[in-house]
């Protein structure tokens, strides 16, 4: 079943033997992080990377108040989080939506019945209420209230880093639920680092469109001028400029199939409400905001109300990011709380980025492998594909095809570039459906054997993740795709390709009739 909310999910870690609870006191400025980062480094008693989950129940200046991070830390907590043995489980789940084809006739339209009933548990359920409204708090709040953890030294402040951002689309109405960290300016005050590509962004952007025209379509000259003029929203434009506000909703604390539908690369117009309850096998149950006509999980432990406004950036870092760098100072919008709804005693869930392989990288391999299916779909030569940690999942991508056509290499790192997040992916390494590109060490070995540089690579321009310190411009740079491809005649390589290295299978087989008594000689067993 379902983890209903976060304590249903703490108690199954703990039940599970992924969770230790820490009583000693700690100070949410810099300590939470210095441990965290040697737990996630280390490896538990099995040998098995990642170390555990923790809760933190004595915090410095927050008394009664407790912690939770490094949850999805392991690839075992990960599979746990999803309740699947393997993250394959929930590819298998996707390829079998995905092959459904339209009917055809009556009996293939009743065939379809069980799995249209099957697919309509996993919308989210509106309720009148839930246990995040324990506590209302319209007037006398603060953020600073909750243990919000400052990461790493040279960041310019606290950072709420695991925050579902919720907003809807102005134009059709579809939410969205992303993940933003949010810089603490003071009690009622946040920065929102919704990246320039991002749903939550283009949601900000709509907003501003429709405020420089006026709400009036044949406007839509003005629309274009106020993006051109503010670089898409992300610098304030000389003279008037259009006010407003967006709504704009924040729960902290949910059941982790929803935690983690908040970093998926959602397929267009495909709320992440949706895809959670899928994930879950059980619809999600969200509540009526206070102040907002936006909806919110009814079980988060922290709902924050409020609107950024049209009119309003403010500079937002240094912060400590997964890249193992700083990302830079930058202007973003500025997200004020109007209203703060609880549970009893919140526990606070957290997470920290940093040098890898800490817990986003168990997060973004979980990504890798469940879409795995609807890249296929998009592009149905691709085998596999692999997203090396210390890449730290834009840097590099590594992906093995099945080739028929002079060229296909370059057709699928065109594609690739096309899809999403994966836009800003800065490399891509292609190779031939015999390589393994899960063992880095083979696909190093084939690729760097296989390539002539000048022939082989090739360089793009375009849009590039915001946290890219080395881009020429911010957002915008170049990037780099690798043929490793056998290559064929037909791509004017005429000379012959030398046979691979591999012991016959005769030989082999001898060797294995003798290895246990080998081994015994040779002191390895």
């Amino acid at each position: 079943m379902a983890y209903d909310d976060l304590r249903d999910w703490i108690t199954a870690l703990d039940g599970a033997g992924e969770l230790k609870t820490i009583r000693t006191e700690v100070d949410p400025v810099l300590e939470i992080t210095e441990i965290a980062d040697r737990v996630s480094k280390g490896r538990d008693r099995r040998g098995n990377p990642g170390g555990p989950a923790l809760l933190f129940q004595n915090l410095k200046g927050h008394p009664g108040a407790q912690v939770l991070i490094n949850q999805f830390g392991s690839a075992r907590r990960m599979n746990l989080a999803l309740e699947v043995n393997a993250l394959d489980e929930v590819a298998d789940r996707i390829r079998h939506f995905m092959d459904v084809k339209s009917p055809q006739g009556f009996l293939d339209k009743v065939k379809m019945l069980p799995m249209l009933a099957e697919m309509g548990k996993f919308f989210p359920r509106l309720v009148s209420t839930g246990a995040c409204k324990e506590v209302i708090k319209r007037g006398n709040f603060s953020l600073l209230d909750f243990p919000i953890l400052q990461c790493w030294p040279k960041d310019s402040g606290r950072f709420i880093t695991f925050p579902c951002v919720i907003t809807r689309d102005p134009k059709t109405g579809k939410r969205n639920l992303g993940m933003y960290r949010m810089q603490v300016y003071d009690e009622r005050t946040t920065g929102m680092h919704w990246q320039r590509q991002k749903v939550g962004a283009e949601h900000y952007r709509e907003a501003l469109r429709a405020a420089a025209a006026g709400g009036d379509p044949a406007r839509s000259s003005a629309a274009v001028d106020m993006m051109a003029r503010s670089s898409g929203g992300s610098v304030l434009v000389e003279g008037a400029a259009p006010g407003g506000k967006m709504e704009v909703a924040v729960a902290i604390g949910t059941d982790p199939a929803l935690t983690f539908s908040a970093i998926v690369p959602a397929p267009p117009d495909v709320e992440e409400y949706l895809i959670a309850g899928f994930l879950r096998q059980k619809p999600v149950e969200l509540v009526k905001c206070e102040t907002l006509d936006l909806e919110v999980p009814a079980n988060a432990e922290i709902i924050l109300e409020g609107h950024v406004h049209l009119d309003e950036l403010r500079s937002e870092g240094p912060f400590g990011d997964h890249t193992g760098f700083y990302s830079l100072e930058d202007l973003y919008p500025v997200f004020h709380v109007s209203c703060i709804t609880h549970r009893k005693n919140p526990i606070y869930s957290t997470t920290i980025v940093g040098k890898p392989p800490q817990e986003d990288a168990y997060m973004g391999k979980a990504v890798e492998r469940i879409f795995l299916p609807l890249m296929k779909l998009t592009i149905p030569e691709i085998v596999d594909i692999n997203l090396p940690v210390e890449g730290v999942f834009h840097n590099l991508m590594l992906v093995s095809i099945k080739k028929s056509y002079p060229g296909q290499a370059r057709k699928v790192m065109s594609a690739v570039w096309s899809l999403g997040q994966a836009m800003f992916t800065k490399l891509i390494v292609v190779v031939d459906e015999d390589v393994n590109v899960q063992d880095v060490g083979e696909v190093t070995l084939k690729a760097l054997n296989h390539i002539d540089p000048e022939r082989d690579i090739q360089f793009a321009l375009g849009p590039v993740d915001s946290l890219d310190h080395a881009s020429r411009l911010p957002n915008y740079g170049s990037k780099m795709g690798i043929d490793a491809t056998r290559k064929w005649p037909s791509e004017g390589f005429g000379r012959p390709w030398p046979d691979e290295i591999v012991m016959d299978g005769a030989t082999k087989s001898l060797v294995d009739s003798k290895w246990k008594s080998l081994l015994k000689e040779l002191g390895l067993e």
